[in-house]
């Protein structure tokens, strides 16, 4: 069942979290950026959208920092 009410605005609006893959090399944690979420209009769930799909580490959302909200393209 479709559920159209719930698609994100991802043209208009900034992600609320972006997707960072995090890989630990020894003591130091190298974090990549590879995509952004945003909530469904209902808050009830989240849309992922990766660039890339890491094979190792791990991937963590966070909130964007305000520099990054206006970069383009994010």
């Amino acid at each position: 069942m479709a559920r159209s009410n719930t698609a994100p605005a991802q043209e208009t609006n900034p992600p609320e979290f972006l997707a960072w893959h995090v890989a630990n090399k020894g003591d130091k944690g190298f974090w990549t950026r590879i995509g952004a979420a945003w909530f469904h209009r209902d808050r009830k769930g989240l849309s992922l959208q990766l660039e890339v799909v890491p094979i190792n580490g791990r991937i963590v959302l966070r909130t964007p920092l305000d520099d990054e909200k206006k970069e383009p393209g994010a």
